[in-house]
């Protein structure tokens, strides 16, 4: 097994990183590996250099790659080499030289409470199994902030009525429980009915299935989620994970404490959960700039 081999296999067995992220990191160091063969370049890790690196990152803004994604690339170069110095494989790490352009800070994109209260209360999405699944799927997203990935892998006794809560297992197989609204459980109950006229939950115990009765898979959630956002938002991005933002910042909007939120979401820390107190911000600016009258 070689150095990237045996990274990628820590990675998943030993930090439990979910095979999504793996794969993630698969594809950045192959690229960088394939980078450095092309242009003739040294490839053993004890003979890259800080300059290679440097001629990556330039090879990769001059493709209009954005900085959030260079970024994250050489994070993952740098995790590697701390594996590789931590096994005793190297005993320098190019990458201590190298300094990152300057990425512009991101806010979340969401999509508005009135969007929403239009899509939840306008649009039809049909009586029939599809309907009532794909509704299920958009609600549980912003009901609860959950991840694509863990929409997906919600089983069929994850989720408790009685109690009103969902267990949801997230990066790292973390797992987190979250309650659900009480005006929510109705459209579980008439959800579970009519998967349950599908398959049964001893048959196929994912709770979310598509109309053959199989697992949802992530595209397939993807394409769902677009479709219905497309019908009452222009913002450019209409992925689930939007629908995640959109919990986040109506939450906080609404006076959730950044704490709270942070374990909704499942967060490691609160630094990750802090970047939604941006949007509620620029809110409280625009407002000031409306009400006061000399701003």
């Amino acid at each position: 097994m070689n150095h990237k081999e045996s990274f990628l296999q820590f990675l998943l067995s030993g930090k439990r990183y979910s095979p999504h992220t793996v794969r993630s990191y698969r594809i950045d160091l192959d690229q960088f590996f394939t980078f450095l063969s092309e242009n003739d370049m040294p490839s053993g890790v004890n003979d890259i250099t800080s300059h290679q690196i440097r001629a990556w990152i330039v090879n990769l803004m001059d493709s209009d790659i954005s900085p959030v994604t260079v970024h994250r690339k050489i994070s993952c170069l740098r995790r590697f080499y701390r594996y590789l110095r931590k096994e005793g494989i190297v005993q320098t790490d190019p990458l201590e030289k190298v300094v990152l352009p300057k990425q512009k800070k991101r806010l979340p994109v969401f999509v508005g409470k009135e969007e929403l209260d239009n899509l939840l209360d306008a649009v039809d999405f049909g009586e029939d199994f599809k309907g009532l699944r794909n509704r299920t799927i958009i609600e549980m997203l912003y009901f609860t902030g959950m991840r694509r990935a863990e929409l997906t892998g919600i089983r069929y006794d994850d989720v408790n009525l009685p109690d009103a809560t969902v267990k949801v297992t997230g990066k790292r197989n973390k797992q987190r429980i979250i309650p659900l609204a009480k005006p929510f459980i109705s459209r579980l109950r008439e959800y579970i009915r009519a998967r349950n006229e599908i398959v049964s939950g001893t048959e196929n115990s994912w709770f979310f299935i598509t109309d053959k009765g199989n697992k949802l898979y992530d595209k397939y959630v993807y394409n769902i989620v677009k479709g219905y956002l497309s019908m009452v938002t222009t913002i450019e991005k209409k992925s689930p994970h939007i629908l995640r933002h959109t919990f986040a910042t109506h939450m906080l909007n609404r006076g959730a404490d950044l704490n709270a939120i942070k374990e909704f979401l499942g967060h490691a820390n609160l630094s990750a959960t802090q970047v939604y107190t941006h949007n509620t911000f620029e809110k409280l600016k625009r407002i000031y700039k409306q009400a006061h009258p000399r701003a």
